[in-house]
């Protein structure tokens, strides 16, 4: 544990506490009093309970479109499966301005759905918790996909020969083993959607607004720190709650798993009834992730003077206004640095955290569980100008070093390599640790002959979702990417924020490249996890 909290101190506590200090501390006197004032103002208020509502919201309807998923993934054999899990990721890796711009080019005024039918969905709650079921969907596939490939089917089909329905088999089997991995999935959903920002702001309008927009608008609009301090404080406050809650509720469900390997369960559709939910599947991932994608690449070719490469020729040369320092298309080869290095820190971060959560308990270790969660639910924007505050004396003089941004990015990752490493690892028999012990083992070699087999595959899930992150990442990243080395994502918000064609067009074929790279990675990741966790279990 000294590792991962050593670096949770360094680079999330100590940036958060100092952002959190200035705005309330003033002459040496804590203004506590600021507290009252802030949240007792009805436009607060309403911020608060629309942050709630929409976050429970998502996260439900996210559960019920991407279980119907994860199950096809898991227990599914098709042709093209390797692509298909590709294609649902690759929305997670997007900027998240990028995916409020795609649903307004689908919903919005002159999209898709405005231009055929009249439709149009932008400043409505639908927008943006339809985006954010679009985001989230692969949090659910890949999370609680890749535990249910690894149960063992017989212990259903045991119930059943016992007499138990269908219905009642998977009740009572299937989904205890799964609630540890579901919990994970819902907590992760619930905590990006609670922080949403791009996604409320771009559909919202001025209709909605979250506390990450208001944290935005009360730091850089209205320069009032005061009072996006105690907004900071109350997430992590209403986070901090809600992880509690997760440990206590999940720790209770544990239970050792009969793991196999995926090869194992997976196998063609059989029957009317799993066709049908493979065909439908099959219908929501074109309509909730395909047309939004597909609308997105179209703007990147469609010119003024028709259908062309204009946008993409673009990038290749000099910015002419001087916002950036080098080509737009040198920005792929930052994005893909930073997005390594941050894999592998939060590989080594939360592997560790993994490992010590598996083998201790107590409340000390609760708490730890809880921590890791923190970024994901605390303000990006607050990390982000924390990093610049602290960061700028020796021995931690980092603003003007490039580990910075995987440092960011990182703090991001962890969770999810944590969460989903964690499932799998409390899985394992405890007996099988027990009886490499008493065979002589010692206990990194317990560790590697039986734990390392069994969660080699839920490693690469993991390093997928942090490799992923990282590249999309960007509330922490515009505060601190360099102007000689910015990344994808802060070169496309800072081209939509600029008028012209031209601009808006370039930020289309970035964020079309993004997807591009993204989804090549992806497929090289399912290839090598196929690969190497064959005939291992």
């Amino acid at each position: 544990m000294v590792v991962p909290v050593a670096f949770f101190a360094l680079f999330f506590a100590w940036p958060v506490v100092s952002i959190v200090e200035r705005g309330l501390r003033v002459d040496g006197v804590w203004q506590f009093g600021r507290f009252g004032e802030s949240l007792s103002r009805p436009e607060i208020l309403d911020v608060l309970w629309f942050t709630l509502w929409q976050a429970l919201a998502s996260t439900g309807l996210t559960l019920l479109i991407a279980l119907p998923g994860a199950y096809v993934f898991a227990r599914f054999d098709f042709r093209g499966k390797g692509l298909l899990r590709a294609v649902v990721t690759v929305p997670f890796v997007m900027p998240t301005v990028m995916v409020g711009t795609a649903f307004l080019a689908l919903v919005g005024r002159g999209g898709l759905l405005d231009e055929l039918w009249g439709v149009r969905l932008d400043t409505t709650v639908w927008a943006i918790l339809i985006a954010h079921v679009f985001f989230n969907y692969a949090v659910v596939v890949r999370t609680v996909g890749g535990l249910w490939a690894q149960l063992d089917p017989r212990q259903e089909e045991a119930a059943r020969v016992l007499g138990a329905s269908r219905w009642r088999a998977w009740r009572t089997v299937t989904l205890p083993a799964l609630a540890p991995s579901v919990a994970a999935a819902a907590l992760m959903v619930f905590l990006f959607t609670a922080s949403s920002f791009a996604v409320v702001q771009i559909l919202g309008g001025s209709t909605y607004s979250t506390l990450e927009t208001e944290i935005y608008r009360q730091t850089v609009v209205r320069f009032d720190l005061t009072t996006a301090a105690v907004l900071t404080m109350v997430q992590f406050v209403a986070v901090g709650v809600v992880l509690a809650v997760h440990a206590r509720t999940v720790r209770r469900r544990e239970s050792a798993l009969r793991m196999v390997a995926p090869e194992e369960t997976a196998r063609r559709p059989r029957g009317i009834g799993q066709w049908a939910l493979f065909a439908a599947v099959l219908l929501s991932v074109a309509l909730l992730i395909v047309l939004p994608l597909g609308v997105l690449v179209e703007r990147s070719f469609a010119t003024s003077q028709g259908y062309g490469l204009d946008y993409y020729r673009a990038l290749q040369t000099p910015d002419p206004s001087g916002t950036f320092l080098v080509p737009l298309l040198d920005t792929i080869g930052n994005s893909l640095r930073y997005a390594v290095v941050a894999t592998l820190i939060a590989l080594v971060i939360g592997g560790l955290a993994a490992a010590a959560l598996t083998r201790r308990a107590g409340r000390l270790v609760r708490g730890f569980d809880a921590l890791l969660m923190l970024p994901l639910g605390v303000s990006a924007v607050t990390v982000g100008f924390g990093f610049l505050i602290t960061l700028d004396e020796p021995p931690f003089d980092l603003r003007a070093s490039w580990i910075l941004v995987p440092l960011a990015q990182a703090l991001v990752g962890v969770p999810f390599v944590v969460r989903t490493m964690l499932p799998v690892l409390r899985a394992v028999d405890e007996r099988l640790r027990e009886a490499a012990a008493v065979l002589g083992a010692s206990p990194w070699r317990a560790w590697r002959e039986v734990d390392l087999p069994l969660v080699r595959r839920a490693l690469l899930i993991a390093a997928g979702f942090a490799f992923a992150v990282s590249l999309g990442e960007f509330g922490a990243t515009v505060f601190i990417a360099r102007p000689d080395s910015p990344t994808l994502t802060v070169a496309v918000a800072r081209l939509l924020g600029r008028p012209g064609e031209l601009n808006y067009g370039q930020a289309m074929a970035l964020s079309t490249i993004l997807m591009v790279v993204c989804a090549v990675s992806l497929l090289l990741l399912e290839r090598l996890r196929t690969d190497r966790t064959s005939g291992e279990f």
